[in-house]
């Protein structure tokens, strides 16, 4: 089915009260206000308003782009550029997190962005907040030091990274190349490091899909199995033959293909019946040996010798990546060698993000702050690192143009 045309309601900045004239040279104070914002998904708390703020302030070009699905929560998101000319490079994130969990579990509110032992504690510092805050203090230096850069700089954030993802940065893109508005690299902010800055390069990301497999039976009583017909059994050999030998051995880039049952699920509360069917989720994360057509033509073939009365049902999240080293990284992977003292693992590995929409419109990477602690109570990230996380994209500026 040919996905609709986004049809956005657009938002000047000048209609936008209440924002915080903060200055855009601080990437710390950024990040604090920010984090202020209680942007869980899918409200936005005027987490994208100040971001189009800051930018004009800055000299961009903003446009806030609503967009909305029936069924689904309307989205803000965010467009900004500067420049009329080629090459462009894009920064991309979202501004939207995770719920809080238990706030009683947290050392402070995770609103308040208090800095501890020289860290940033709030909801969202690490994903991704601290990114964001990066990037525009980045640009702000980047563009007061070379007014005529010989190119053009872009924003593509989006309140909907967390969520659905289907009122987000795929909608911004569509919008974009209706308009004819193109760019030629894209620097994600994800949380890409393990432990420390300068760890890792996401250059890729596996595909992702979700099956729900369904076995049909005939409910009956257990004293006369004769009667009914058990699913339960013929659902365990399914899952077995699913599991029983591994995908692939994995590819230059990628790590090896990984099936995880995830749930069974019977809704039988009667000890004494057979219940009429049966069913189990998956997940598998896949390399680029597959695509969404090759693995399910896998599962289908690792079960269809059983000649069992079965269903399936995928849910893709997107296929496998892979962003060709190049100068692009090159050139970021040196930066950060140089800054941190860390030459970054050119992976591949984690879930999947925004990145497999940008894929399609020009080459994406991605690097920003340690994951250690997103989505987590007491996320935090490193002052330190925000302020070195800036250096590193104002570095990669200069160097993209000069």
């Amino acid at each position: 089915m040919k996905e609709p045309d986004p049809k956005p309601q657009l938002m000047s900045f000048l209609e936008i009260d209440n924002m915080k004239d903060i200055g855009t040279a601080n990437p710390i104070e950024l990040t604090k206000t920010l984090i202020n914002c209680r942007s869980v998904t899918p409200e936005n708390d005027g987490a994208i308003e100040q971001v189009s703020h800051w930018l004009e302030e800055i000299g961009f070009k903003s446009e806030i782009l609503n967009f909305e699905e029936e069924g689904t929560a309307s989205i803000k998101n965010l467009w900004s550029k500067m420049g009329s000319k080629g090459p462009t490079i894009c920064f991309a994130g979202h501004t939207d997190v995770v719920p809080t969990g238990n706030i009683d579990e947290w050392s402070s509110d995770p609103f308040d962005a208090n800095e501890v032992n020289d860290k940033i504690i709030g909801r969202g510092a690490a994903d991704m907040k601290g990114s964001i805050a990066s990037f525009i203090s980045a640009t702000n230096r980047f563009v007061k030091e070379y007014p005529d850069f010989p190119g053009s700089i872009g924003f593509i954030i989006t309140g909907d990274e967390e969520g659905c993802a289907i009122n987000g940065t795929k909608k911004i893109l569509t919008w974009m190349k209706s308009n004819n508005i193109s760019f030629d690299d894209c620097l994600v902010g994800e949380p890409t490091n393990p432990n420390s800055l300068g760890e890792m390069i996401k250059i890729g990301r596996r595909g992702s899909v979700n099956g729900v497999i369904t076995v049909k039976g005939v409910q009956g009583h257990v004293a006369y199995p004769h009667l009914a017909d058990n699913p339960i059994p013929k659902l365990i050999k399914i899952l077995e033959n699913l599991i029983n030998k591994k995908l692939d051995d994995g590819t230059e880039h990628f790590q090896p293909s990984n099936i995880e049952i995830t749930s069974i699920d019977i809704g039988n509360t009667a000890t004494n019946v057979i219940p009429k069917e049966a069913s189990a989720n998956f997940n598998i994360r896949y390399n680029d040996i597959f695509d969404r057509e090759k693995i399910e033509e896998e599962v289908h073939n690792r079960i269809r010798s059983l000649n069992y009365d079965y269903s399936i049902k995928f849910e893709h999240s997107g296929d496998s990546f892979l962003t060709s080293p190049g100068k692009l990284t090159k050139n970021l992977s040196k930066i950060i060698e140089d800054q941190t003292g860390n030459t970054p693992e050119l992976s591949t590995s984690g879930g999947t993000s925004d990145a497999r929409f940008i894929k399609d419109y020009g080459n994406v990477v991605e690097f920003g702050l340690i994951g250690a602690t997103m989505h987590k109570v007491d996320e935090s990230a490193s002052i330190k690192d925000i302020k070195n996380l800036t250096e590193i994209y104002y570095q990669l500026l200069k160097k993209y143009f000069y």
